[in-house]
């Protein structure tokens, strides 16, 4: 009997790992993106595109300007729907 074909290690898919950051161009400009999964969302954040809460244990994305990269200043928390949809609304004014 043939034995199945078994993928070794390095083919498998690698899940993504949290904490590196993926560049992204857009109409906006160059952004620096990380993907928090909601395991590691341990804090209450203010989503810049819709001004809601992004509460503990919601997946988001921690986006900020490529030119001034690791800029704590310059980080901002977004929902995923949000982050996408940024092209047709811009962020909210804080009130």
């Amino acid at each position: 009997m043939p034995r199945r074909h078994r993928r070794s290690r390095d083919e498998r898919p690698r899940p993504a790992v949290s904490g590196w950051a993926r560049s992204e161009s857009a109409e906006d400009g160059d952004w620096l993106v990380r993907t928090v999964p909601g395991a590691q969302a341990t804090k209450m954040y203010r989503c810049p595109g819709c001004d809601h809460e992004i509460r503990p244990g919601v997946p988001h994305v921690v986006a900020w300007p490529a030119d001034e990269t690791g800029s704590v200043v310059d980080r901002r928390h977004w929902h995923n729907g949000c982050w996408q949809a940024r092209g047709r609304r811009g962020p909210t004014r804080r009130r």
